[in-house]
């Protein structure tokens, strides 16, 4: 019988110099995202929230209506991976979007990301669509949705956040994870206000 080989894969070093985007590059990403297909604004506001709550994918395609309360400006979190679930502020630009966003939808959609048959968005289809939005938008490297975390992440880090307001807004219950992004004290509100 023959040895079965596998396809060696390749370091993530060897694709992309890192693991996260700037600021500048998130909005190029969302400009990119509006012009793929019929989806534009949802496209745009899966990137912008991915990024400010340092959603997962799972996270991000689960997101239901009845998590997201407009009115009061508050989204509820429920994280995956033994994650501790957690209330974020909106910003006014996430409320904007997901107006608009539900006002396009179905009456009855349980989901806040939809295809075109009106279920849940894949993992895969976000996965392809953020991969396509990254090339549009000329970064330099391959994108992909995990990114947007580490975003967040070095993004609370580099506005002086301690480590233990970013574990608790990412939601891992691990009390070294927030030592990856770690930059200072502070508080994680003024990040969202930006």
């Amino acid at each position: 019988m023959p040895k079965l080989t596998f396809p060696k894969r390749h370091k993530h070093a060897d694709i992309r110099s890192r693991e996260y985007l700037t600021t500048t590059e998130v909005d190029r990403l969302r400009q990119a995202a509006r012009r793929i297909g019929r989806h534009g604004l949802r496209n745009d506001t899966m990137i912008l929230l991915a990024y400010r709550h340092g959603l997962r994918v799972s996270e991000l395609i689960h997101l239901r209506w009845d998590q997201i309360d407009l009115d009061q400006g508050f989204v509820h979190v429920r994280r995956l991976k033994r994650g501790l679930p957690s209330t974020h502020p909106l910003t006014a630009t996430e409320i904007r979007a997901l107006r608009r966003l539900k006002s396009r939808a179905p009456a009855d959609a349980a989901y806040v990301f939809l295809s075109e048959r009106k279920g849940p968005l894949t993992d895969s289809s976000v996965r392809k669509m953020i991969a396509q939005a990254g090339e549009m938008a000329a970064l330099g490297f391959p994108v992909h949705p995990h990114q947007l975390r580490h975003s967040c992440g070095f993004k609370l880090a580099n506005d002086k956040q301690g480590t233990r307001a970013i574990q608790l807004f990412l939601g891992p219950q691990y009390p070294a994870y927030g030592e990856i992004y770690r930059a200072g004290g502070g508080a994680v509100s003024g990040f969202l206000a930006g």
